[in-house]
């Protein structure tokens, strides 16, 4: 199961409380403060990582928290500083801080820091003045940030394979790129991306946009947001189907509903299943798109001349 979205509070660790301690000598139990510094908590980082498929890692967990920072000892020892965690994303990852609404892309390796971890008391030793050589008191650690995010993955693919349920594109990727999604005669068989690779370029199913899609309908905006990331979209069209200008605008009136934006993406026509039609049903078709100014390929996954011209299509196109 891909997981793509995932809300976690994140908290910084705390820093380390300060000692109150005194040094002790023979002749004088109280000869001076000697209490050390807490040590820092750790924060909470993020990473992007190539090899990092989806959010599965935190689909059970709500909370993540960073280490305390150690306490401050007797002799002036500070407190050891906790390390930081870094969470790993894969790229293509959105983190959007829900309080602040403010919206993080991760679109490669670097870290950003989510939660700080709080500072390290002072000991009582810091607080020695000339007015006061015995202070008793010591700085508690400070507390860790604590914030709740959404992370959000859209995949980072070079080509996006889109359009209506059950139109092949399962059966598309998988020729393409030897890739395994699962395959049947119904609607939303895909139920989540599958991603293949043509070449080095990565290419993903996107499962099926039906009208309504942007405002939930089907599987809704769950995946739209996975087109966002593409290069060049592949808008297959069952060559079968009763009305297949309709269906190719329903489509583009869904992406304009949910992101203006994709309508300007590249954007290839795949006729698919010419092995179900005739001719002159293919030509008609082949015409429809070619008058809309839309470059158009006939496809089917029986005729493999096709889908090595599909293929090189997409290659130089990349």
């Amino acid at each position: 199961m891909l997981v793509d979205a995932v809300t976690l509070t994140i908290t910084g660790g705390a820093g380390g409380n300060g000692s109150s301690a005194f040094r002790r000598t023979a002749q004088n139990a109280r000869a001076g403060p000697d209490g050390g510094n807490g040590g820092n908590g750790g924060s909470v980082i993020v990473q992007g990582n190539h090899n990092t498929r989806d959010l599965g890692q935190f689909r059970f967990r709500k909370e993540i928290k960073g280490e305390n920072g150690g306490h401050g000892d007797i002799h002036k020892a500070t407190g050891k500083n906790a390390k930081d965690i870094v969470l790993l994303v894969p790229i293509g990852t959105s983190i959007t801080d829900i309080t602040s609404g403010e919206v993080y892309e991760i679109e490669d390796e670097s870290q950003l820091v989510l939660t700080r971890g709080g500072k390290g008391g002072k000991g009582n030793v810091e607080f020695k003045s000339s007015t006061n050589q015995s202070p008793k008191y010591a700085q508690p650690g400070g507390k860790g940030e604590e914030k709740e995010f959404l992370f959000n993955l859209k995949l980072i693919a070079d080509i996006g394979l889109i359009g209506p349920p059950n139109a092949g594109k399962s059966s598309l990727l998988k020729e393409l790129t030897n890739s395994t999604p699962e395959i049947g005669a119904y609607p939303f068989t895909t139920l989540e991306p599958n991603i293949g690779m043509l070449g080095t370029h990565p290419i993903a199913d996107i499962p099926g946009l039906i009208e309504g899609a942007a405002d939930g309908k089907g599987l809704g905006v769950k995946f739209l947001k996975h087109i966002e990331k593409t290069k060049i979209l592949v808008h297959c069209i069952d060559l079968t189907g009763s009305d297949l200008k309709k269906t190719y605008l329903t489509v583009r009136d869904e992406f304009k509903k949910f992101n203006p934006e994709l309508l300007e993406k590249q954007e290839i026509i795949v006729l698919n299943k010419s092995d179900l039609v005739s001719e002159e049903v293919i030509k008609k078709s082949v015409k429809l798109f070619t008058k809309m100014d839309l470059k158009t390929l006939v496809c089917s996954v029986y005729d493999l001349d096709s889908i090595e011209s599909l293929r090189d299509v997409l290659m130089k196109a990349v």
